[in-house]
């Protein structure tokens, strides 16, 4: 048989109640070239989803592949693990509680083909509460599509913008040539393999919306032996997310200094601009304690931008549902201008 052209990938623990939603959002593509591949990690719900899945592979006979790791690998490594066994040509990833929005597959494909050596595809992405129809609000980095050269460019722009994992997309031989557990237990994963396959990839923006994120799910992060004793299931503390921003600051420290492509700062920068994922789950601490949470988070060289600061007191002083309608605003003008001096294209 042909390779697929892609592989969507899934790392599966527990959510059995979402997994129907998200299979049926896949097979309704109208687009064939694929294969569904989905890693469960040894969740309570095992079971159950074995069961679902083995009915979905007899309806879908040669189009699901389903593995079952023998111990709980944690979100990093089974992450690398999809990699490893995923046999298409590009790894379209999927969270397991998601919806694949109708024609994003075939809407990513012929993107690919209009570019060459693309390592990654960012996406455009919503939050929805509760059903597909209630969005909560709509992500776009760029009005329209943007061709970003390898090294630098692509990095710097691509690196947080990746930390969503469903509708990332990346050219799998590339990111499985980069495969390494030197950064299991930070939960961005994907932050390393960005990084990797745009050193000499790459990348397209788009921003057609290719996928829906189930917005309010607790997180199941913490079962594993990397992430116990780091972060707490079902819940984000304040330590895990300094964990989690640290580390994402690690990796790209890592990769500057093992490539000498200078991109730490750019990042940083990055990242101090939008800081309203990293403080809005945040922002019922007391004073006290979210004091001593912004203070951390500058210490890690975010304090030198203004962006930075005004997140951070802006949304402790509005609380969480209006500092919600005021990073939707944001949003809602990210990509009406270029961004790091690039030129947007043309279609």
């Amino acid at each position: 048989m042909s390779r697929p052209f892609f592989s969507i990938c899934i790392p599966a623990y527990n959510r059995l109640h979402h997994l129907a939603e998200l299979l049926n959002s896949i097979l309704a593509q109208d687009f064939d070239s694929y294969e569904i591949l989905m890693c469960e990690d040894m969740s309570p719900q095992r079971p159950q989803i074995a069961s679902a899945m083995a009915d979905y592979q007899k309806r879908y006979p040669g189009k699901i592949r389903y593995h079952e790791n023998p111990v709980n690998l944690g979100y990093d490594a089974n992450i690398r693990n999809l990699v490893a066994l995923a046999q298409g040509e590009y790894c379209f990833f999927m969270g397991n509680d998601d919806i694949m929005c109708e024609g994003a597959m075939s809407h990513v494909h012929e993107l690919i083909g209009k570019y060459p050596n693309i390592g990654m595809v960012l996406k455009s992405y919503a939050w929805f509460d509760g059903t597909p129809d209630a969005i909560n609000q709509e992500v776009r980095y760029f009005k329209d599509p943007v061709f970003l050269k390898a090294g630098q460019e692509a990095i710097s722009i691509c690196f947080r913008r990746g930390g969503v994992i469903s509708g990332y997309i990346t050219h799998r031989d590339a990111a499985f040539a980069a495969s390494t557990d030197r950064f299991d237990g930070s939960l961005f994963y994907q932050m390393h393999m960005t990084a990797s396959v745009l050193h000499t990839k790459n990348a397209i923006t788009t921003p057609k919306v290719l996928v829906l994120c189930r917005n309010g799910e607790p997180p199941d992060f913490g079962n594993s032996a990397n992430e116990k004793g780091k972060f707490q299931p079902g819940s984000y503390t304040p330590e895990a997310r300094l964990r989690m921003v640290g580390g994402a600051l690690a990796i790209a420290k890592h990769f500057e200094k093992t490539t000498n492509i200078q991109i730490y700062e750019n990042i940083v920068k990055d990242y101090a601009n939008y800081f309203f994922p990293y403080i809005r789950d945040q922002l019922g601490l007391p004073l006290k304690d979210y004091a001593a949470l912004y203070k951390s988070y500058a210490a890690m060289g975010f304090g030198k931008y203004a962006m930075f600061h005004i997140y951070c007191v802006v949304g402790y002083a509005l609380g969480e549902r209006r500092f919600d309608n005021f990073t939707r605003f944001v949003r809602s003008i990210i990509g009406r201008s270029p961004q790091f001096g690039i030129k947007r294209t043309a279609g």
